[in-house]
C-alpha cells in the first residue's frame, strides 16, 4: 500500500509540475524579472519612449545563421542575447514593430536577400559557407537601415545601435548640421580652380552622413532647421555672432565647440612690412562669454603635456636629426582616458591631440560637466609661450614635472541663462551679415530645456596630419586612419543629432564576466616584471658608464686594451645580468603558478567542496530525522 501511495504521489506531483509550467507559460508570459547585474534585458527609458512614439510600423529582419552559431560558443551566447533583446523590443512596441527571425541557410533565397541588403557574411570554412549575424530595418516607405554584423566588441552599445536604427527609420529626413570655423577646414571646391583646396577628411566624412552647411563667422543668426552647430576655433567673434550661438543653444540646438589655447594649424596673416609679426600673433581661441553661463572654462595660456602619452617626434639638433618624446603631442591610447559610459567615447580606439588645453567646471555652475577625454594623472600644464618656432622640446622634457589629471573634452548639460540679459546687441559697423528682425526671433533669457553641448579643448585633432593618411586613387581620396579622431567627431555629432530619448539610451553592461582575480594577478606580476626590467636597464647603463670612464683613463696605444679591473667589471656585469634574467623567469613562473593555484582552488570549490557540503548536509538531515524518530519511539 505504501509503495502504491508513493508511486501515486510521484505521478500526481509530476502532473502538478507540468500543469504549473504550462499555466505560467501562458498566463505569465509577459512577466519579466531581470536579475542581471546591469539590467541587460531591461529596456532603458529612452528606448521605451522611441518605441511608444512610433507613428508608422517598423519591420526588423534579424538574419542569424543559427546552425552555424552553435559551432561558435562565444558568438552563440551573444546571438541569444541579441535575439532576446529584439524580442523585448517587439513585445514592448506591440503591433508597431514587426520582428522576423530568418536563418539564411547556404545557397538559399534567404541568403540572397541578406546579401542584397548588404549584410556582411563571415566565411566559416573553405566550402563557401558564410555566417550571417545582422539586422535589416524598413519602414512604411521602404527606407532601409542595416547593422551589417553585430560585432561582439560593441556589445556594451547593443541597445543604442538597435534604438538608433529604429529612430532613423521613424525619422528618415536627413539631419542638417552647420559648421562655423575660422580655420580653412571646409576647403574651396571651385570647379574653375585647377588646384582647388580640399576639405579635411573629417568634414568629408560628415558630408557623407549629413547635410552640411557653411556658417560664416560673421553670422548674426543661425538657421532654425540646423540640428547641430559645429564651431571650430572661434577667434574674436563679434557680440552679434556670440548672441546668435547663445540663442541657438538656448532654443534647444545642439553644439560641438572646438577651442584651443594654441592652435598649431592657425596661420596668422603675413604683414609684408613686418614678416616676423605673425610669430607673436595669438593662436588661441575661446568662447569665454558663453562658457561663463555654461559653467565651463578653458585654462588660459596653458597647454597639457603628458609624458605617459607623449608621441615621438623628430627634431633637428645641430646637423643631425634626433627623435624625442614630445609631451604636448599626446596619443590617448588607453580606455581609462575615455568615458566608458558615454556613447561618444565608450568604444573608441586611440585619439591623437596636439597642444590641447584643459577644461574646468566653474564653481557654483548650474550645469553638469561630464569628462569625455582626459590625460593621465601624471600630466602637466605648460605655458603656451614655450611653443612655436623657437620651442625647445628637449628643455620641455627636462623641465617636465607631473601635476594632475586634466580634462581635454567634456559634455555640458543642464539649464542655463543667456549671456546677453539686455537682449540682442547692437550690430557693429564691420558686420556684413544682416541681422534678423527682432519680431521674427524672440529673445530667450534662459534655456527651454537642458542644453547639450560638447566642448573640446583642441582644434589640431581635426587636421589630417595628426590622425589620417590620405591617398589619391584614380581621382578618389582614400583615408587610411592612424587614430580614431574621425570616429570621435562623427560619434559626437550623431549623438547630438539624436533626440533626448536616443541620447539617454545608456551604455549596457558587458554580457561576459571577466576573471578579475586572474587579471589582478597578471597585473601584479607584470608590474614586478617591469621593475626587474628597469633594474636590469639601470645596471646596464651604470656599468657602461663605468666602462667608459675606465676607458677614458687609458692613454696612447693602450687605450684599446682591457685592464684587469675592466675585465673583472665586465665579468661581474655578466653574472648580474644572468642573475636578473633568472629572476625575470622566476616572476613569469610565479605568474603561471599563481593562476594555476587559483584555477585548482576554483575547481576544488566547484567540483569537490560544494558537492561535499551538500552531501554532509544531507547526511546531517538524515541523522537528525533518525534521532527524532528514535526519541518519538
Amino acid at each position: 500500500m505504501k509503495k502504491f501511495l508513493t508511486t501515486s504521489g510521484l505521478l500526481i506531483g509530476l502532473a502538478l509540475f507540468l500543469a504549473v509550467n504550462i499555466l505560467s507559460n501562458t498566463t505569465f508570459k509577459s512577466l519579466r524579472l531581470d536579475l542581471t547585474e546591469n539590467n541587460l534585458y531591461t529596456l532603458s527609458e529612452g528606448t521605451k519612449s522611441i518605441l511608444t512614439n512610433l507613428d508608422e510600423p517598423v519591420t526588423l529582419r534579424f538574419y542569424l545563421s543559427e546552425k552555424l552559431a552553435t559551432q561558435l560558443p562565444g558568438i552563440n551566447s551573444y546571438a541569444n542575447r541579441v535575439k532576446e533583446l529584439l524580442e523585448e523590443y517587439q513585445r514592448y512596441a506591440g503591433n508597431k514593430l514587426r520582428l522576423e527571425i530568418i536563418d539564411p541557410e547556404p545557397f538559399s533565397e534567404q541568403e540572397d536577400r541578406a546579401v542584397g541588403y548588404g549584410l556582411q557574411g563571415v566565411p566559416i570554412d573553405n566550402s563557401n559557407t558564410s555566417f550571417y549575424f545582422g539586422l535589416v530595418g524598413t519602414n512604411a516607405v521602404d527606407t532601409e537601415e542595416t547593422i551589417t554584423f553585430f560585432q561582439p566588441d560593441r556589445e556594451s552599445f547593443l541597445e543604442y545601435d538597435v534604438s538608433k536604427l529604429v529612430y532613423k527609420l521613424a525619422n528618415p529626413k536627413q539631419p542638417v548640421m552647420g559648421i562655423m570655423s575660422s580655420l580653412p577646414i571646409q576647403g574651396n571646391p571651385n570647379p574653375f580652380m585647377q588646384n582647388a583646396e580640399q576639405p579635411i577628411m573629417i568634414v568629408d566624412q560628415l558630408r557623407q552622413l549629413f547635410e552640411v552647411r557653411n556658417i560664416e563667422t560673421t553670422a548674426t543668426s543661425i538657421e532654425s532647421d540646423i540640428d547641430v552647430l559645429m564651431v571650430v576655433h572661434p577667434k574674436a567673434l563679434s557680440d552679434s555672432t556670440l548672441y546668435a550661438i547663445d540663442q541657438f543653444v538656448l532654443a534647444g540646438g545642439r553644439a560641438m565647440i572646438f577651442v584651443d589655447p594654441y592652435s598649431e594649424t592657425d596661420t596668422p596673416p603675413q604683414n609684408p612690412q613686418n614678416p616676423f609679426a605673425n610669430m607673436n600673433a595669438p593662436r588661441n581661441s575661446d568662447l569665454a562669454k558663453l562658457f561663463d553661463q555654461w559653467g565651463v572654462a578653458l585654462l588660459q595660456g596653458k597647454v597639457v603635456g603628458d609624458m605617459n602619452l607623449a608621441q615621438r617626434v623628430q627634431i633637428r639638433k645641430g646637423s643631425r636629426a634626433v627623435v624625442i618624446e614630445y609631451p604636448v603631442y599626446m596619443d590617448l591610447n588607453s580606455p581609462v582616458l575615455f568615458s566608458t559610459n558615454d556613447i561618444v567615447t565608450g568604444d573608441l580606439g586611440n585619439v591623437n591631440v596636439a597642444t590641447a588645453g584643459s577644461l574646468t567646471h566653474k564653481e557654483g555652475a548650474t550645469t553638469e560637466m561630464t569628462p569625455l577625454m582626459v590625460s593621465t594623472e601624471q600630466a602637466m600644464a605648460i605655458d603656451s609661450t614655450k611653443l612655436g618656432m623657437f620651442a625647445d622640446p628637449e628643455a620641455m622634457v627636462k623641465e617636465f614635472k607631473p601635476e594632475q589629471q586634466f580634462t581635454l573634452a567634456a559634455r555640458i548639460t543642464g539649464n542655463v541663462k543667456t549671456a546677453f540679459p539686455d537682449g540682442k546687441p547692437a550690430a557693429e559697423e564691420s558686420e556684413e551679415a544682416p541681422a534678423a528682425p527682432e519680431s521674427d526671433v524672440p529673445h530667450l533669457t534662459e534655456s527651454q530645456s537642458s542644453i547639450n553641448v560638447i566642448v573640446v579643448a583642441d582644434t589640431d585633432m581635426l587636421q589630417d596630419q595628426f590622425w589620417v593618411q590620405v591617398q589619391n586613387f584614380l581621382g578618389q581620396r582614400i583615408a587610411l586612419p592612424l587614430a580614431s579622431n574621425g570616429d570621435f567627431v562623427t560619434n559626437a555629432i550623431e549623438s547630438l543629432m539624436g533626440n533626448n530619448d536616443l541620447i539617454s539610451v545608456r551604455s549596457r553592461g558587458n554580457f561576459t564576466r571577466p576573471f578579475t582575480k586572474v587579471e589582478e594577478i597578471q597585473k601584479q606580476a607584470e608590474q614586478r616584471f617591469r621593475e626587474k626590467e628597469q633594474e636590469l636597464q639601470a645596471r646596464l647603463e651604470q656599468t657602461e658608464q663605468k666602462l667608459l670612464e675606465l676607458q677614458n683613463q687609458k692613454q696612447g696605444g693602450s687605450a684599446l686594451l682591457l685592464s684587469t679591473e675592466q675585465r673583472q667589471e665586465i665579468e661581474g656585469f655578466r653574472q648580474q645580468k644572468v642573475q636578473i634574467r633568472k629572476e625575470l623567469r622566476d616572476v613569469q613562473h610565479q605568474l603561471r603558478k599563481d593562476i594555476e593555484t587559483l584555477e585548482s582552488q576554483m575547481k576544488f570549490i566547484n567540483i569537490g567542496l560544494i558537492p561535499l557540503l551538500i552531501a554532509l548536509g544531507g547526511l546531517g538531515l538524515a541523522f537528525y530525522r533518525r534521532e527524532k524518530r528514535v526519541k518519538l519511539a
